[in-house]
Order: structure tokens, then sequence, then C-alpha cells
């Protein structure tokens, strides 16, 4: 049975400069895109009680409240459903965040990235920094109290005490959760074909990285995946599936999926979908043994690691036997630590988590 569903919104006003997500500024063609969407869902979804609903994009609160409502309106949701909607700080007043709870939103994720305004301009953001803190400000008074911050660390011309700046404000705002992401310039973006020549290096990177995480911890979070810190209760329940492996729907154009057992992705383009809201561009089985390596990876991305028993009971095989020499060579180099259950990556692992992973292909 599939629980949890995310729903892409592909329209921004404006792309960001190190943004490589499909999104698209044809704000023009939301009422057709919004109906499309509608059959999907309607096609698609079997009348499972969510747990999590997610509306991520692009930049959802681009769309107005009665739309909100007729997403939310396609699902039926268990008792304590959790639904995230991703805002950006210079759409939102008090009345509109009112209105999305409620509407039945009561998770919201605001893309801050920093509150250095000329770094904000850089990088092509349509926000400032007072812009955020009025933000959250608004969303406290809607009666919010599950809010997450989006940073990026690694901007152009950023340096560690500029970034432990950001997070000091983002914890004087009250805010229960924080998600740090690493700049990475991609094909698709801006950056990509213009590179800022003042990028920090990837050792300064890693140093922004550890401080960010013995600041936030000793500010009362729990670091509980590679890229997020919550405060006790307010850990992001839809992501927490991802990396549990478990299935999800996704609905929407470029949306990817997850149910029985086969992974499925969107047409990305905007007449495709409209003309087969109901077929998924791609799809895939995926086997055993690719089940098993997911399992593993996205364990791994937790930091209570992954628990041995669970994953033998699961495939039927002897973890510790069959990954032994993998597993005593990272625990002698200090990037696995071993822990009750099984194994998680130390702080020094999560760097080089890429590299360490590939060997258990």
């Amino acid at each position: 049975m599939v629980k949890n569903a995310y729903i892409h919104i592909p329209f921004c006003k404006s792309k960001c400069k190190y943004c490589s997500f499909v999104s698209y500024p044809t704000l023009e063609l939301k009422e057709q895109y919004l109906s499309a969407l509608q059959k999907e869902i309607q096609y698609f979804y079997e009348n499972e009680p969510l747990e999590t609903l997610y509306i991520g994009g692009g930049t959802p609160s681009i769309l107005e409240i009665e739309d909100v409502k007729n997403i939310i309106d396609n699902f039926t949701f268990s008792k304590n459903v959790e639904i995230t909607m991703e805002l950006n700080p210079e759409t939102l007043d008090y009345e509109y965040l009112s209105g999305l709870k409620d509407a039945g939103i009561n998770r919201i994720s605001l893309g801050c990235q920093t509150f250095d305004d000329e770094i904000l301009k850089v990088i092509g953001r349509r926000h400032n920094s007072e812009q955020v803190k009025n933000s959250v400000k608004l969303a406290q008074e809607a009666d919010f109290d599950n809010i997450s911050l989006d940073f990026i660390y690694g901007l152009p011309s950023q340096n560690i005490e500029q970034f432990i700046s950001d997070l000091k404000t983002a914890v004087g705002l009250g805010v229960n959760h924080i998600s740090l992401y690493g700049l990475k310039v991609e094909e698709g973006c801006y950056f990509y074909s213009h590179l800022p020549e003042n990028l920090p290096d990837g050792d300064m990177q890693a140093d922004m990285y550890l401080k960010a995480i013995e600041f936030l911890t000793n500010s009362g979070f729990e670091h509980y995946e590679i890229s997020n810190f919550a405060r006790t209760g307010f850990e992001s329940r839809h992501n927490l599936n991802y990396w549990d492996n478990n299935s999800y729907y996704g609905f929407g154009i470029a949306a990817h999926g997850y149910k029985d057992g086969v992974r499925y992705s969107n047409y990305e383009d905007f007449d495709t979908y409209f003309k087969f809201p109901h077929i998924h561009n791609l799809t895939h089985c995926v086997d055993k043994n690719e089940q098993l390596e997911e399992e593993i990876f996205l364990g791994f991305r937790k930091m209570k690691g992954l628990n041995v028993n669970e994953i033998n009971q699961k495939f039927d095989i002897d973890f510790e036997t069959k990954y032994a020499k993998i597993l005593q060579k990272y625990v002698s180099t200090k990037h696995f630590i071993k822990t009750e259950n099984g194994y998680k990556l130390s702080d020094e692992g999560i760097l080089v988590s890429n590299y360490i992973l590939a060997d258990f292909i």
C-alpha cells in the first residue's frame, strides 16, 4: 500500500542561476497543467489514506489557495498526516499563509539559501533576507510550528563565518527544521556555462559542512540525515519515507515515483504530459539485487545508519559476511562507526560517502 505522494509544480517566475531542476517560467500554462495533474491523480491514485503529501517545485507558492485546495481534495489522509508545501519568501503574506493552513497544509519549507543580500542577488534569488525573516514570523502567526528553512553552502564569495551567521539567524527565528545543501553546478543551470570565479573549493565546502554540524547539534538540532537537521519531533516524515526505501506516488511533470517494485518517471515537457497524463515516460522494475543496493545507499543517508538485522531478514543474507571486507576497511579508517544495530557513516565518512557507497555495487 502506498502511503506517500509527491506533487511537482514546475512553474517559476524566473530561474535561479544554480538550478537545474525541471521548472519553467510559463505561468500561462498553469490552468492546463492543473487540469492534466488532476487527470493523472484520478487515474493512478488508489484512495489509500496518505501519511505524507509533499507539494514541491518549481515554486508551488505561485498557486492560488483554491488551487491548493483542489489538489488536496483529491486525496484521503491518515489522522496524523504531514502535508508539506515549498514556498518562496517573496510571494508570501499573512492572508496566503493562513489560507494554506485552512486548506490543510501543516508543514512549510522556505527556500532561504542565505541571509546575505549580495549573494542572493548573485545567485538570482528574487527575495531578500528581510522577506525570509518576515515570512517565518507571519507563518508562526498563522499557527505554523513545523517550518523548515533550506540553505546552500559553497555559494560565490561565501566563507565559513557568513554561513554560520546564516544558521545563527535561522536558529534565532525559532524554526524547527533546517536543510543544508552544498552547491553543485550541474548541466542545465546558468552557472554551468557562466561559472563564478569566487566559488569556495571542495575543502572549504567540507569545512562549512562540518562546522554546521557542530553548531546545529550544539543548538538543539538532531542531525538525522546527511543534509537535514531537526528539533525533536520535527523530522521530515515524507523524506524519511524516501530514505527508508518505501513506496510513494509521484504526480506531475518530471515527477518520480516508486510502486510495487517499479520506479517510474513522468514526461518532462508540457505537450506530451498534457496529452498523456495517464502514461509514465519511463518505468524500471527493480530486481532484488538493486533493491539491496538502494537499501544500503539510502540507509547510510540516515545518521542512525543501517540496521543489519532488518536487512538480513528483508533480503535473506548475512550482511556482515557478504560485505566483510568493505566494513572492515571503513571501520579501520573511521569512515564507518559500529552501532548497536549495525553501521553508520562518521562525519568524515559523509564527506566521501559517494566513493564509499560505490564499493557496495
